[in-house]
């Protein structure tokens, strides 16, 4: 079986830290946290979720919310009886031009029940939230990651994501040619080796790709590559090196494609990127 996850999640990592366990009562805000999304396990009580003055769910059972991307948004509960909740900021590799993240609805509302593989991980996490164990925030975080991999499976699995990357990835015979891209983004793809992985004929795959995608197969491959290449800068690899692993073979071809999909040079981009 293709695991179409771990070529993602080796180039594009997500990591986590747990900021909250416990109850919280009444009106509580949390603001945009460049770079951050956050996590939210509620594990109890009525909770109405508002961004601005827009009432967006009124959660009456146990509950995940997953914010990819830095997001405004508050918690109202009772006042008296409150809420318990276990939060965690979390951070995909690149931020939000990460090709999970950007992936990814603004927000996931999900009901800890639409997720059964995940209750074991769960009442780990939950029994250790209450311990006062060595380790206990480590051990948190790795297993708030666990639950984001979980939501990613359930998100495919349910083919919840109507388009784009996960729509892909959860099409029955497009995830081939996504997965071939990812694992070999330095090869020659042509439309005609895409559709020979997807077993499809080259214009049913294009006509496929772009629906389900919402972009071509030449654009998916650019911008896969350029995400490998800024990941590259930012490790230090020289342009010459990163050019042939990303499919570009001279540092022209990689600059021009670059400069076409970011609107910097690799050069200027990584300037950029060390001043952050």
């Amino acid at each position: 079986m293709v695991d179409r996850l771990a070529t993602l999640l080796s180039h594009f990592s997500v990591s986590a830290h747990t900021f909250h366990t416990g109850t919280l009562c009444g009106s509580n805000a949390l603001g945009v946290r460049e770079p951050y999304g956050q996590l939210h396990l509620i594990r109890g009580g009525k909770v109405e979720v508002r961004h601005g003055s827009r009432k967006a769910w009124r959660i009456t059972e146990p509950s995940l919310l997953l914010y990819p991307r830095p997001m405004a948004h508050r918690f109202i509960t009772d006042k008296q009886r409150g809420a318990n909740f276990l939060c965690a900021d979390v951070m995909f590799e690149g931020g939000p031009a990460n090709p999970i993240a950007a992936a990814l609805p603004a927000v996931v509302c999900m009901p800890l029940a639409q997720v059964p593989a995940c209750e074991a991980v769960l009442q780990a996490l939950f029994d250790e939230a209450g311990s006062a164990n060595c380790g206990r925030q480590a051990m948190l975080d790795r297993l708030f990651e666990v639950v984001i991999i979980h939501v990613l499976r359930e998100l495919m699995e349910q083919q919840q994501v109507r388009v784009g990357m996960l729509a892909g990835l959860a099409h029955q015979q497009l995830r081939r040619a996504i997965v071939a891209m990812h694992q070999a983004p330095e090869q020659d793809w042509s439309l005609e080796l895409l559709a020979e992985q997807a077993g499809m004929s080259r214009t049913s795959f294009a006509t496929t790709f772009r629906d389900t995608v919402g972009q071509t197969p030449g654009a998916y491959l650019q911008r896969w590559r350029i995400g490998l290449a800024q990941k590259f800068l930012r490790q230090g690899h020289s342009l010459k090196t990163i050019a042939a692993q990303v499919g570009y073979g001279t540092e022209a071809a990689l600059s021009r494609a670059f400069r076409a999909q970011t609107g910097s040079s690799p050069r200027e981009w990584r300037k950029e990127a060390q001043a952050l």
